[in-house]
């Protein structure tokens, strides 16, 4: 199944090196991965993987170990921010 992965900000470094400065690829998923494992393979550290969207919708972090997503979803990934 076909989704789009999506990383912002510091996490674009974890993409490959042709997506990086569009921040979007495509993934083909199976169709029963979750994701947390569909962003295993990036090698992101677990404390960078903060804010997680699928459609727009925040996933807690709980539930990214069991949550599937659906073709043509969009999941994207914030780290945290800091700001003044």
């Amino acid at each position: 199944m076909n989704i789009t992965f999506k990383l912002f900000a510091s996490l674009t470094d974890y993409l490959p090196p042709e997506a990086r400065t569009s921040n979007i690829m495509a993934l083909d998923v199976p169709t029963d991965a979750s994701i947390s494992t569909i962003i295993a393979p990036f090698g992101m550290p677990e404390k960078l993987v903060h804010l997680v969207l699928v459609n727009g919708v925040y996933v807690e972090p709980a539930d990214r170990l069991t949550r599937t997503l659906q073709e043509g979803d969009v999941l994207a990934i914030w780290p945290p921010i800091a700001g003044g």
